[in-house]
C-alpha cells in the first residue's frame, strides 16, 4: 500500500527591531499542537526582508492521509 501525504505550511511573523526575533515558547507551543494532530515538521525557513533580516518563518509539515 502506497502511502499518500497532506501538506501545511503556515507563517509565523519574525518581530524586533532587525526582524528575526521569534516567541520561542509559542512557536513551540504551535508546533506542539500541530505534532499532536498528526502533522510532522519537514522544513523550517525564514524569507529575507533585506540586510539580512528576517520578516517571516515559513514552516511546512506533513501527515499521511
Amino acid at each position: 500500500m502506497k502511502t499518500t501525504w497532506e501538506y501545511k505550511t503556515i507563517e509565523v511573523a519574525a518581530h524586533g527591531f532587525l526582524g528575526g526575533k521569534l516567541d520561542r515558547t509559542k512557536f513551540e507551543a504551535l508546533l506542539n499542537e500541530l505534532g499532536r494532530d498528526g502533522w510532522e515538521l519537514v522544513n523550517a525557513f525564514d524569507t529575507n526582508q533585506g540586510h539580512g533580516q528576517t520578516r517571516d518563518v515559513i514552516a511546512v509539515f506533513k501527515r499521511a492521509r
